[in-house]
């Protein structure tokens, strides 16, 4: 029997635009529910993604606070989620969940 190599996928490897990194938090935000940390978590690959030392930069935070606060494990503040999607470039809009 041959053995299978396998390797741990990092959605980060794969968003390569700016729609990209969009269509994928949409994508986590419909899935996420109430779940706040699987949300700072697809913003921490994003993060990633970009390069989190140029966002440290644009933000004014600390690389290795925004590792830990985005990791899904961290419990990052309102500001902070702010922050991070403004120096991200990506907007936050709000629509109704029920139905008219």
């Amino acid at each position: 029997m041959a053995k299978v190599k396998l390797s741990k996928w990092d959605s980060a490897e794969y968003l390569k635009t700016d729609e990209d990194m969009a269509l994928y938090l949409e994508a986590c935000l419909e899935e996420a529910g109430d779940d706040a940390a699987f949300i700072a978590k697809a913003l921490g690959t994003i993060a990633r993604a970009k390069g989190m030392t140029q966002l440290a930069k644009e933000t004014g935070l600390g690389r290795e606070s925004l590792y830990k606060a985005l990791s899904g494990e961290g419990n990052p503040s309102f500001a902070t989620i702010l922050k991070v999607t403004n120096a991200l470039g990506i907007k936050l809009h709000a629509q109704s969940a029920r139905p008219i």
